[in-house]
């Protein structure tokens, strides 16, 4: 089957992954296999920019990959999965790219404002650099496109100007690449305020036992204004309802929105029935990563592939990016 192009994503390690990270990206990540051939990265040295996040780099790598496996992400299928300093041209092309991208405009990006707003005592390099590194990660590749939901879509494009600067100066050898839209729904937390995140304590593990999915899931936060039972409630402003639409049989959604507005059903009954759609939809998954994790080694020697692999494409293009800008051999 001829391939439409080939696909580039990255992300940080942040160990086991939740269920905001399976339906902003890792779902998508599996359907993309079908139609490109793809290029997943685990960008490790985009962690060092926060320094406190180090320290279990190994441990957390190696459980994101054990999820994305079990969740379809297959290099059998032609996959490349690797994890970013272990391919190390792309701090070439990083530092390469580093020398036609102004300081102004990397001052100016609301993506650094906001991390030097988070970290006032930490401000590096790379935190300023991190959109360079960036580019030179999906330009290493020629990868000729990039999913990113339309909030992200801004970060793409300052690839895409420095892609467009290097090939005006030194001649058409880096790739500009388009943006994939995608559906990525912002998957909020069992708080129902802040989008789910594992600093916040308040996720769901994709691993998680049913007994723990059962346990997070009545936590969550459902409509703030049905304090009783007898309260007709607002499935459009529920936080589990939200959930039903995407692991809930449709027809059984209607008749959940239905029943929440009439009194019908209770919360507690509502947050049963998803707990027990998520642990079905999950079962798959939770029987997958027990069968990896029997191979201590598999998940390792996946990356180790898959960087073998990357580092063909990447010894190639660097090549060309050094001869194009006129370094010596």
């Amino acid at each position: 089957m001829q391939k439409k192009g080939r696909v580039f994503s990255g992300a940080r390690p942040t160990g086991r992954q939740h269920l905001g990270n399976y339906l902003g990206a890792i779902k998508n990540y599996v359907a993309l296999q079908d139609d490109y051939d793809c290029i997943y990265c685990i960008v490790d040295l985009h962690a060092l920019t926060t320094l406190g996040e180090t320290a279990k780099l190994t441990e957390w790598t190696y459980d994101m990959a054990l999820d994305w496996l079990a969740a379809g992400m297959d290099p059998q299928r032609g996959t490349i999965i690797f994890v970013q300093s272990h391919v190390p041209q792309v701090t070439e092309l990083s530092t390469i790219l580093g020398m036609i991208t102004p300081l102004g405009k990397l001052l100016r990006l609301p993506t650094y404002k906001e991390k030097v707003r988070q970290q006032p005592d930490n401000v590096n390099y790379g935190l300023l650099g991190y959109p360079v590194l960036m580019a030179a990660d999906i330009a290493l590749y020629k990868a000729t496109v990039v999913p990113v939901g339309e909030d992200q879509a801004s970060h793409l494009e300052i690839t895409r100007e420095i892609v467009r600067t290097f090939n005006f100066h030194f001649g058409p050898v880096l790739v500009e690449p388009q943006a994939k839209y995608t559906d990525t729904p912002r998957v909020m937390g069992i708080d129902g305020v802040n989008k789910m995140s594992k600093s916040l304590n308040n996720h769901i593990e994709l691993a998680s036992t049913p007994e723990e999915i059962h346990a997070r899931v009545r936590l969550m936060v459902t409509d703030p204004q049905r304090q009783r039972r007898s309260d007709p409630g607002r499935p459009e402003v529920c936080n589990v309802f939200a959930l039903h639409k995407v692991f809930t049989p449709a027809a059984q959604v209607l008749t959940i929105d239905h029943d929440c507005r009439t009194a019908g059903i209770g919360c507690v009954e509502c947050k049963k029935i998803f707990a027990n759609h998520l642990i079905e939809h999950l079962a798959p998954f939770r029987e997958r990563r027990a069968q990896l994790e029997q191979d201590a080694d598999y998940v390792w020697d996946v990356l180790h592939e898959g960087a073998r692999r990357a580092h063909v494409i990447a010894s190639q293009v660097i090549a060309e990016v050094k001869a194009a800008v006129g370094l010596p051999k």
